[in-house]
């Protein structure tokens, strides 16, 4: 049997708000729980299917490049009290397959909704213009990028059609439109190759956060 492994619990509150959130996770996915040491997490067993530890209370960056292999949740103390409803963050141009199929497995296993947030920016030359943009440019530049995330969920939506998706096309850098989709859910999922992104969330949310390799 596969095993969630709990990092970093040395009795204090973040260490017990980390084996709260493994404890309910082991049980929703059939998972044994253990306590291990998470310095480094590439040398886990291969029976590991998810670390948990406390959210890092300082170098998020270095504990984000620590993620190998396997996803790991970091924890808040204390965690936010949000419903089940599950976030993801989604670069529908290089979208994350491994980060985007945890995302829909959490939900599926939660019975919740799944709120897919696509970030994006102006096109360079409308940013640089002195000019305002105009409202029918932007409209049209955003129906676009609400295609790109259509295209990227489709077969994940065809693979999971019981998860109710949402998706958020959002017109702000990545870390913003994340920590702002991040205060309605109760897990963020992050891609690991988004490293800078998935350290500057850490710092500010207060819900679990996955960090996905692959």
């Amino acid at each position: 049997m596969g095993r969630v492994v709990v990092a970093g619990d040395d009795g204090s509150a973040a260490g017990r708000a980390a084996v709260a959130w493994a404890e309910r996770e082991a049980r929703l996915r059939g998972l044994t729980l253990s306590s291990g040491d998470l310095a480094e997490p590439h040398r886990a067993g291969r029976d590991v299917e998810l670390l948990v530890r406390p959210s890092p209370a300082a170098d998020a960056r270095g504990a984000v490049a620590a993620v190998s292999g396997r996803p790991v949740v970091f924890v808040p103390d204390p965690p936010a009290r949000l419903p089940d409803r599950v976030a993801v963050g989604v670069d529908g141009r290089d979208p994350a397959d491994e980060a985007i199929g945890f995302a829909f497995e959490a939900a599926r296993l939660r019975g919740a909704a799944l709120r897919a947030v696509h970030a994006w920016t102006l096109p360079a030359e409308a940013a640089e213009t002195p000019f305002a943009v105009p409202e029918e440019d932007r409209a049209t530049w955003e129906d676009q990028e609400v295609q790109v995330l259509s295209d990227a969920l489709r077969p994940w939506r065809a693979r999971y059609p019981d998860v109710e998706v949402q998706q958020d096309v959002l017109s702000f850098p990545p870390p913003q439109a994340l920590s702002h989709a991040s205060t309605t859910a109760g897990l963020l999922v992050l891609g690991h190759r988004t490293g800078r992104t998935a350290s500057a969330v850490l710092a500010t949310t207060r819900c679990p956060v996955a960090v996905v390799a692959g």
